[in-house]
């Protein structure tokens, strides 16, 4: 049997916060073994979680993987309300999505009325944050 993960690394290779590991253990849809205060997970019991084999990355460092994000802020202007709950909608349904990767995606509008300007702000990884400036760069050409 190889050596149990513990919540931050499990965090790591399933690209979570170890505040919902632990949440998973405590509901009981992830089996772990609690360890004085610390919980520990079998690879075994990790790969019924996932469904599929854990292999720790290549290079993986001392329980860590490089991870890349972008933050990206786009803004529009002379947009009205009804454009810009459009494209919030669009752009909140492909995040929901997820990137086109499997990695993480997250789009937050901010939208002034007074001035009819919008901002949208993207976090997530290259492949799925270029994607979605793209799917913007496309919508916010459109007029109505």
């Amino acid at each position: 049997m190889s050596q149990p993960y513990s919540v931050e690394q499990v965090a790591n290779l399933l690209g979570l916060h170890a505040k919902t590991v632990r949440a998973y253990v405590r509901d009981g849809r992830l089996k772990a073994v609690r360890i004085g205060k610390q919980y520990r997970i079998a690879r075994e019991d990790l790969e019924a979680f996932t469904g599929h084999p854990v292999t720790p990355p290549a290079g993986e460092t001392a329980g860590r993987r490089r991870h890349v994000e972008v933050s990206s802020i786009v803004q529009i202007d002379a947009i009205g309300f009804e454009a810009m709950s459009r494209l919030s909608n669009t752009l909140m349904a492909l995040a929901a999505g997820g990137a086109p990767d499997g990695g993480r995606l997250r789009v937050e509008v901010v939208y002034d009325e007074e001035r009819a300007g919008m901002k949208i702000i993207v976090l997530g990884g290259l492949d799925g944050t270029a994607e979605l400036l793209k799917v913007i760069d496309t919508l916010a050409k459109e007029r109505p």
